[in-house]
């Protein structure tokens, strides 16, 4: 049995078999750089590796055709940029006064006195759910 069928991402676009290993590689790098960044952190990953993912994520949606279930995948991330618009829009409307205690919102968690291993267990829970709902989503089509 080929698993790849089971999915239709297959036969809407042959190519989208060749970015499984592509995906793969991903996925290795960001288990082994998450082994060690587990609580408290030893290696910081800084922006050229998150721009990087993220450039690699987006192209790979855009080559599969599946460019919305990028937004769902990265809910937590999309989560954690509308806070910050947020907080900015209703400190401009509202004259200096605050939405969240500080933007992003993991550090308005920090805030009002969750532990940065709860607040990043949480945004973990959430990351894994958004992931599920959107694989969930490949198959209603």
């Amino acid at each position: 049995m080929i698993f790849s069928n089971y999915l239709p991402l297959v036969r809407l676009n042959p190519a989208a078999a060749e970015l499984t290993i592509f995906c793969g590689a991903l996925v290795g790098a960001s288990l082994g750089f998450h082994w060690w960044n587990c609580y408290p952190a030893e290696i910081f990953m800084g922006d050229v590796g998150s721009l990087a993912l993220g450039a690699a994520l987006g192209t790979v949606a855009i080559l599969i055709k599946q460019e919305l279930l990028l937004v769902i995948v990265g809910g937590v991330f999309v989560l954690e940029a509308l806070s910050v618009v947020i907080q900015v829009g209703y400190f401009r409307m509202t004259g200096g006064k605050r939405f969240f205690r500080m933007a992003p919102l993991h550090h308005h968690f920090e805030l009002i006195g969750w532990s940065e291993p709860k607040v990043i267990t949480r945004f973990v829970i959430l990351a894994i759910i958004f992931a599920l709902f959107s694989l969930a989503t490949l198959k209603l089509r």
